[in-house]
Formats: C-alpha cells, sequence, structure tokens
C-alpha cells in the first residue's frame, strides 16, 4: 500500500512518466517532460511579466490564428489572444529591439481589436439610453430569415409558409411584440460580471492599440485608417461616461498619431463605421483640453500642439482659437511642471505658424505675465524656457501687438541683464519693440539698438 502510494505521488524510479496533456492555448511539445513542468511551476514570476521577449516568428506563424481568435467572441480564444499581442506589442523604453514585429500589418488585426472595443461601448451604456440600428445582412434576400423579418416579407396578410387564416388571426390576437426578435437584450442579457469581463477586454485591445502606436512601422498605417481614429476619438469624446483607462489609451494612441494625422479623413471616401466630423474631433479634443485630470489636458494640449503643425488641419483649428488660447494660459499657472510644459510647447507651435494665434494671444489677459514667470522661475527644463522666450519674440514681430508689450519693457530689461541664457532673444524683443521707424511710441534710434 504504501509502495503503491509512493508510485503515485513521485512516479517510478527509473522509469518514464508519461507527459502530461498540452494546456489551451499553448504549443504542443511545451510540456515534453517533468523538467518542463518543474521549470514552468518554479519560474521566477519576472519572467512572467510584459519585459517577456516573444520571438517574431511566433506572429508570423500564427497571424491568422490570433485574428480570428479575436473575431471568435469566444472568452478563452479573446484571452488568449489578447495576452499574446500584449506580449508581443509590448517594448521598454529603451528597448531597442530589431525584431519588433509590425503587428499592424496583419491582415485584418486593427479591425478585430477595434471590434472588442466596439463591442464593448454596444453595452457600456443601457439600452433604452442609446438605441442604435443593427443592419442585418444574413438572409436578406430570403423571404424568411429567422430574425424576425418574415413578417415583413411575406406581405400585409402576414401569412407564414404553412399556416393559416385561422392561425394568423390566433397569431395577432396574442399581445406579443414582433421586437422581441430583433432586441437582443431580452434574449443574451448580460450580468454583472460579463459586462465587467467585456470591459477588461476593451482595455486590454485600447492598449495593444496604445503599444502599436509607438512603432515606427505603424504610424503610417494606422495614421489612415479611419475605424482606428473614428474609435478613439469617439472614445476621447465619451470621456466622461466611459473608462478612464480606455480613454487614456486611446488619447495617447492619437497623440503618437498626431504628426501624421490629417482631419480631413473624417470627410474622405473611405469607409466610415462611426459617424465622427472635423468639428466633432476637435471638440472632442477640447473637451479633454478642459478636464482636470492633469494627464488628459496635458496630453490634449500636446495634441493640438502637433495638429496645428499640418496646414490642412488649420481651418478645422482656428474657430477654437480663442478657447486654446484661454485654456493653455491657464495651464501655465497651475504649478504642475508638466503642465506648464505642455502649454508652452502647444503655444509655441500656433505662434509660429499663424498671425491670428499671435493677435489673439497677446490680448490674452495674464499670458504675458505667465510666460515670463516660466522663465524667472525658471522651469527645470531649459528647453520650456527657451520655447517661452521665443513666443515673446513672435508676439513682438506683429506691429499691433507693440502698444500691449512695451508695458513689459522693464521686464524685458531685466531678464536681459540678469540671465545670460536668454540675454539674446530679449535683446532682438527689445530691439523690436523700440527701433523699429513704423513704431509711434518710440524714436527711431532706440536705445537697445543692436
Amino acid at each position: 500500500m504504501q509502495k503503491r502510494e509512493h508510485n503515485k505521488l513521485g512516479g517510478n524510479v527509473g522509469g518514464v512518466s508519461s507527459a502530461p496533456p498540452a494546456k489551451r492555448g499553448r504549443p504542443f511539445g511545451s510540456v515534453n517532460s517533468n523538467a518542463a513542468a518543474a521549470v514552468e511551476i518554479f519560474a521566477p514570476s519576472a519572467l512572467l511579466g510584459p519585459s517577456f521577449h516573444v520571438h517574431t516568428s511566433f506572429a508570423d506563424q500564427n497571424n491568422k490564428k490570433i485574428v480570428l481568435a479575436l473575431q471568435s467572441g469566444l472568452k478563452s480564444e479573446l484571452t488568449w489572444a489578447l495576452n499574446t499581442l500584449t506580449l508581443l506589442s509590448f517594448k521598454e523604453k529603451d528597448d531597442m529591439r530589431r525584431d519588433s514585429t509590425p503587428l499592424a500589418k496583419i491582415p485584418g488585426l486593427l479591425d478585430a481589436l477595434l471590434q472588442v472595443i466596439d463591442d464593448w461601448r454596444d453595452i457600456a451604456l443601457p439600452k433604452d439610453l442609446v438605441k442604435k440600428a443593427r443592419i442585418r445582412t444574413l438572409g436578406v434576400n430570403s423571404s424568411v430569415t429567422g430574425f424576425g423579418n418574415e413578417y415583413e416579407a411575406l406581405g400585409s396578410n402576414g401569412l407564414r409558409p404553412g399556416s393559416s387564416a385561422s392561425e394568423v388571426t390566433v397569431h395577432t390576437s396574442k399581445s406579443s411584440p414582433r421586437h422581441w426578435w430583433l432586441d437582443e437584450d431580452g434574449l443574451f442579457s448580460l450580468d454583472d460580471e460579463g459586462r465587467a469581463e467585456r470591459q477588461q477586454c476593451a482595455v486590454s485591445a485600447s492598449n495593444i492599440i496604445r503599444n502599436f502606436s509607438f512603432m515606427p512601422e505603424n504610424e503610417s498605417i494606422m495614421a489612415q485608417h479611419r475605424h482606428t481614429l473614428e474609435t478613439v476619438f469617439q472614445c476621447i469624446e465619451d470621456h466622461v461616461t466611459e473608462d478612464d483607462e480606455l480613454v487614456t489609451n486611446a488619447l495617447e494612441t492619437i497623440v503618437n498619431l498626431s504628426p501624421l494625422l490629417d482631419l480631413r479623413i473624417f470627410s474622405s471616401s473611405k469607409p466610415s463605421y462611426i459617424k465622427i466630423t472635423e468639428k466633432r474631433a476637435v471638440e472632442g479634443i477640447m473637451g479633454m483640453l478642459g478636464s482636470s485630470v492633469k494627464v488628459w489636458h496635458c496630453s490634449a494640449a500636446e495634441l493640438l500642439g502637433r495638429l496645428i503643425i499640418n496646414p490642412d488641419n488649420e481651418p478645422f483649428l482656428l474657430p477654437f482659437i480663442p478657447q486654446i488660447h484661454k485654456r493653455l494660459v491657464d495651464l501655465m499657472s497651475i504649478p504642475a511642471l508638466d503642465a506648464q510644459a505642455a502649454a508652452v510647447g502647444a503655444l509655441y507651435n500656433l505662434v509660429e505658424v499663424n498671425m491670428d494665434c499671435r493677435l489673439k494671444l497677446a490680448s490674452e489677459r495674464w499670458a504675458i505675465d505667465r510666460l515670463l514667470k516660466v522663465i524667472k522661475m525658471p522651469h527645470p527644463v531649459p528647453e520650456i524656457c527657451r520655447k517661452a522666450a521665443m513666443i515673446l519674440e513672435s508676439l513682438v514681430s506683429e506691429p499691433q501687438n507693440k502698444g500691449v508689450l512695451l508695458a513689459f519693457e522693464n521686464a524685458f530689461a531685466e531678464i536681459l541683464f540678469l540671465d545670460g541664457r536668454y540675454s539674446d532673444t530679449f535683446a532682438r524683443i527689445l530691439y523690436e519693440l523700440t527701433s523699429r521707424p513704423n513704431n509711434k511710441v518710440a524714436a527711431a534710434q532706440g536705445v537697445w539698438g543692436m
């Protein structure tokens, strides 16, 4: 008896024990021996983290399997695909891997991931608040489809195949709404646990898409993928009711793609999944800019600064310039250094590319004071101080702004003599203020001539 129990627990001495069956979602051969199983059981937890590297050949060999698993909607398949893509798409900040796989080039992968997010957004709000029409294409040419359309297809008498007039009379007398055929919530309702799982899958999919956007190989493809842009902008637009992590991932994705983003894609001939216009996209960014969450308004400021560089985006941003200036000036007054850096960086790009931006910023209350405060503090990042000084130099280049900026002549002179790092910039500012012939306030021979 003891020997039998010993063999059951420890196996036959000197014999070869049978290999345990391969687990679902793992390649066959990964558990061929007890040694492999022991290594798997006693492996340190650090090896299972996101820094674990997966060879790129895995994605090449299993790309169709990953896409089909995402499209299946099955919990086990979906979990395996999301975990695999998280490992494949993750990259350390200082990791210069040459074997990084451009996962966005796998056919159908982006749309499959976006479908996971769309499935969650379809059930995120109660059905009585959001009622969207579902287009049925299965059996559209058949008289009986199985989705309740046979009542409309068979004509006004409502006769079904094999039914008589008496049956129709009995059927119409019942108070059974035919909309039950089309209302999926009544048949396949999700409990709280199911909704939480759908939400986790959507957040995981958004995190993978965010990781894609950091890869240079994927930027151009994702920036021209209308479904991706519509989904992330819709998440940004609904930031009040949407999951915070999902909104953050969407915002970081669009910030990474912003250098290549052209807002005219929302009015292009590419197929549209969500009706997002250029105006709605900018309004969504403005909503994030006005948010009290530091990560959101800092990212929104950086996004606006990058979008304005593209001349094609300028017509869509100009109507919001007064609101943008006011909010960015408010951000410069926040003690948070990253908020000040984001605001100064956005203002630097705005005033460089557009004359109206320079005129409206100079007339913005407290704008000059807060730019000078960033330089005098000084900000720990010298580049931010340099950009603040360059903003002032851009403002003084407009003749209409000189009357406003002459009130700060003493402050400019103080920085000129006390801070040698920006003395050249403020010398040019004072020269522009006092030595131009068209200046009616100062004489032609300025005190600050160079």
